[in-house]
């Protein structure tokens, strides 16, 4: 095993292509699995991927940015915030960063769920160029990810939009500490007493985090009452589309907790 410690964007995406090793910066849940058969390419100290800007479209948090450092700055929004400040314990929070918890390829992980409701995309690097993919995409199955051997994470971007509306809800075996059994994400706004914009993902309950973008577009343009109407239709095409895998609960507990949290979510209309 070789372990690799580029200072240097550059640096480090020239050593991915050479070596095809495996990327982390805190390694919260990498060096659990304490593998023997892989090499090892340490970002923390490239400072190109430690950054949250803005420009025009998007919010662009760094992959190597920790959920602490998150929390303390003010361009990330409160949603992203709210979900993040839960993750596990401080010390964890110092060290785990956004571009592990994406790379890991989990649909429990509490900043991908995030992302999916806000239209995030994910930029990736190599030596030849750049690709932008949106999450949903990148995201295929449980520890598969559209990501080249090659490539690094590099930016997750998130759209600037302001948000009138949202819920968040994690839910877990305790209180504190907690891997997500159930989390829900929704964001609903309106412009002149119209639906503008719906938005509702689950994760923690498949192989990938589920949104149903056909299902909210039923939604769109209607006026806040005429939505009010169409809460239980739009309750049972989420319902009737959602296929669970058993977790530590059962399937069917899992669902009933997914239908009341969307319930609860759509009294926001």
């Amino acid at each position: 095993m070789v372990n690799y410690a580029p200072k240097t964007l550059q640096e480090a995406l020239k050593l991915r292509q050479e070596t095809q090793s495996v990327p982390y910066a805190g390694g919260t849940d990498l060096m659990v699995e304490n593998r023997k058969d892989v090499s090892y390419l340490f970002i923390n100290r490239v400072a190109e991927l430690q950054q949250v800007l803005e420009d025009e479209a998007y919010i662009r948090i760094g992959s190597g940015v920790t959920f602490t450092q998150a929390l303390e700055n003010k361009l990330v929004p409160e949603l992203m915030k709210e979900a993040v400040s839960k993750i596990a314990a401080p010390a964890i929070r110092n060290a785990g960063t956004f571009g592990g918890n994406l790379g890991n390829g989990s649909a429990k992980a509490d900043s991908v769920l995030i992302e999916y409701v806000m239209d995030a995309k994910i930029r990736l690097l190599s030596v030849n160029g750049e690709r932008i993919v949106d999450v949903d995409r990148f995201y295929k199955g449980r520890r598969d990810l559209d990501l080249r051997d090659d490539e690094l994470i590099a930016e997750i971007l998130i759209p600037k939009q302001k948000i009138e509306k949202y819920a968040y809800q994690k839910v877990g075996g305790r209180n504190a500490l907690a891997i997500s059994r159930i989390s829900f994400a929704g964001i609903v706004d309106t412009q002149d007493g119209k639906i503008k914009r719906i938005a509702a993902a689950f994760g923690a309950v498949a192989d990938t985090v589920l949104r149903y973008k056909e299902i909210e577009k039923t939604m769109l343009g209607k006026t806040v009452e005429e939505a009010k109407e169409l809460r239980e239709t739009y309750i049972k095409a989420y319902m009737d589309n959602m296929v669970l895998t058993r977790g530590r609960v059962s399937a069917e507990y899992r669902k009933a907790v997914c239908e009341n949290l969307l319930r609860d979510f759509l009294e926001l209309i």
